[in-house]
């Protein structure tokens, strides 16, 4: 069974930083699969923060996080992970983790970020 699972958030003040990681366990060939960061505002669709592919060379960010997160992956530990630095109130939101494009069977209990001034 594929679980990936989602951790490192938490209740951070503006200008701040936090990591998040995304462990997986069950998902033959990690290291084919791009992967994304997608978030879930307080009552707002779910949206694409972050795209890295299999090989973690190329990366893509949603103009809202670009210059302040990074997004990475350690193929030989199976697990992503996105370093978001100058958070601002608008990153407030749940953070999911999934291949790209995602895979709906996938989606975890993701990790609450709030960002407060």
């Amino acid at each position: 069974q594929v679980q990936l699972v989602e951790s490192g958030g938490g209740l951070v003040q503006e200008g701040h930083s936090l990591t998040l990681s995304c462990a997986t366990s069950g998902l033959p060939g990690f290291s084919i699969y791009d992967m994304g960061w997608f978030r879930q505002p307080p009552g707002k669709e779910r949206e694409l923060v972050a795209t890295i592919n299999g090989g973690g060379a190329m990366a893509n960010y949603a103009d809202s996080v670009k210059g302040r997160f990074t997004i990475s992956r350690d193929n030989t530990k199976e697990t992503m992970y996105l370093q978001m630095d100058s958070l601002i109130l608008e990153d407030t939101a749940v953070y999911y983790c999934n291949r790209n494009p995602p895979y709906r069977h996938f989606w975890g209990q993701g990790t609450q970020v709030t960002v407060f001034s």
